[in-house]
């Protein structure tokens, strides 16, 4: 699940089992069903859909929207997250603008760049984002942009996250990234400095800061890099990328 949803998800605290009577109040249903959403995602969607049809509201659907989330079902997730903004704009409710963003993410990871946008910006357009949620969708309509092939936009995003977010690594890794594609290597090896420096053992981060000392010549900082990315997580995706990079930089040449 993505940052966002992973926050928003977590937001709430476990909860028993629903139980009959007066303490089964909708603040009461809505915890439990996060609780579901974690545990047993599946039972949560039917759950979530049932409670929906019975007029569950906006807890409902974000309920049924992170339940889906936590099955990697994106589409699915960003209907119900749309369909709850929507719900949320006709009542004039202040949660609008957390369900555009969480829509927005998961037509992210659906890889629907342009629905991405168009929610994301709607969830800025609500002007109800607390800082640290608007910088997370500042951060989002970056990647967005990168995958529109659109640098320029990448950039004014990501530099307003970093005003936001100043202590999220993710938002270094991704400035850094984006500015070893566009050949600024002064800022590139800068901002994944502080990436590294504030999540020193995520793959990802590492693999980045490798790729960065490698282009810069540098390249026995390039390998310690890939080997401790390779250590950090060896199973995922950056992890075997790391070990990819040290397999090919060993081969003889």
């Amino acid at each position: 699940m993505s940052l966002i949803l992973l926050a928003l998800a977590a937001a709430a605290p476990a909860a028993p089992a629903p139980v009959a009577g007066p303490v089964d109040t909708p603040r009461n249903r809505y915890r439990a069903c996060l609780a579901l959403a974690r545990s047993a995602p599946a039972r949560a969607v039917g759950q979530a859909q049932a409670w929906l049809g019975s007029g569950g509201g906006l807890d409902a659907a974000q309920c049924l929207g992170l339940a889906w989330s936590a099955q990697d079902r994106w589409p699915e997730a960003a209907a119900a997250f749309e369909a709850g903004a929507r719900d949320a704009e006709a009542r004039e409710d202040r949660r609008r603008g957390e369900l555009w963003a969480e829509a927005g993410n998961a037509w992210l990871a659906a890889g629907d760049a342009v629905r991405a946008r168009k929610a994301l910006d709607s969830a800025l357009a609500s002007r109800m984002l607390i800082p640290q949620l608007e910088g997370e969708v500042h951060l989002d309509l970056a990647r967005a942009a990168v995958a529109a092939d659109d640098p320029g936009a990448a950039r004014l995003h990501i530099d307003k996250g970093l005003e936001l977010v100043p202590k999220d690594a993710f938002a270094w890794y991704l400035s850094a990234a984006l500015a070893r594609r566009q050949g600024d290597l002064p800022r590139a090896r800068e901002h994944i400095a502080r990436a590294v420096s504030l999540a020193p053992d995520d793959a990802a981060i590492l693999l980045e800061a490798g790729n960065i000392a490698g282009v810069s010549d540098e390249r026995e900082a390039a390998l310690a890099l890939y080997a401790r990315a390779a250590r950090a997580a060896p199973e995922s995706d950056a992890g075997k990328a790391a070990r990819a990079a040290l397999a090919a930089n060993e081969a003889p040449r």
